[in-house]
């Protein structure tokens, strides 16, 4: 079975970002959804038939620019936009949520946004972050680098990766560094997200994309099965 992600998307600033990690990810093999969280139902249901149709297209809108065969769309109905997308990872079994940085970052880095944020503290799903510019730096991936914790599934997950994109894997990041892939921190449960403060502060001066691993949860990628170290 493919590995499942979900794209964040809402048509705004650096959304396009998103989809090229997504777009990215999809060539290794995952399956890929494009989803928009709506914040509020509105009380008239014309007015609440428009608003789902307009939230319908935007999402169409991101497969469309997403140009991957066969990814599905996905409108949510949730006050917060991470307890949403949160909620319809577990319903789809999806094992990534890929996000843009903030719209405030400069081109070339990674800001981390609120919804991101929040997944990455405590959350139980993998989180993806494109650096500002992604979509129109190519989003090719060459080289991968592992920042491994004791029994993460970093190193095995950008080995996987790398398989599948035919990539290589270096043991520290560099000027040709094209995705950094993180284990949370030794101390988190099981399952779920949590950074180190070191990684964090790696996070801030990255300038390629990071990958954020649940705790001792490596992903597989087109069939290779990534198993966490000893």
């Amino acid at each position: 079975m493919a590995l499942k992600i979900i794209a964040s998307y809402d048509g705004t600033a650096n959304e396009d970002d998103a989809l090229a990690l997504a777009r990215v990810l999809a060539q290794a093999g995952a399956e890929v959804s494009i989803a928009y969280v709506r914040h509020t139902h509105e009380p008239d249901s014309q007015e609440e038939t428009l608003a789902q149709a307009e939230a319908e297209e935007l999402v169409s809108r991101g497969v469309e620019l997403l140009g991957v065969p066969g990814a599905q769309k996905h409108v949510v109905t949730d006050r917060s936009t991470p307890a949403g997308l949160g909620a319809l990872a577990e319903q789809l079994g999806a094992s990534v949520i890929v996000f843009c940085s903030d719209s405030h970052t400069a081109k070339g880095h990674i800001g981390v946004g609120n919804s991101a944020q929040r997944l990455l503290d405590g959350g139980r799903t993998a989180i993806a972050v494109a650096p500002a510019g992604l979509a129109h730096a190519g989003g090719s991936v060459r080289q991968i680098v592992a920042v491994g914790q004791a029994g993460g599934g970093a190193a095995a997950t950008a080995k996987a990766l790398a398989g599948a994109l035919g990539a290589s894997v270096a043991p520290v990041a560099n000027e040709d560094t094209d995705l950094l892939v993180f284990d949370s921190r030794s101390e988190a449960e099981q399952g779920q997200v949590s950074l180190s403060s070191s990684a964090t502060h790696l996070i801030e001066i990255a300038t390629s994309p990071v990958l954020v691993l649940a705790r001792g949860l490596p992903l597989q990628f087109a069939g290779t099965a990534a198993t966490a170290a000893a």
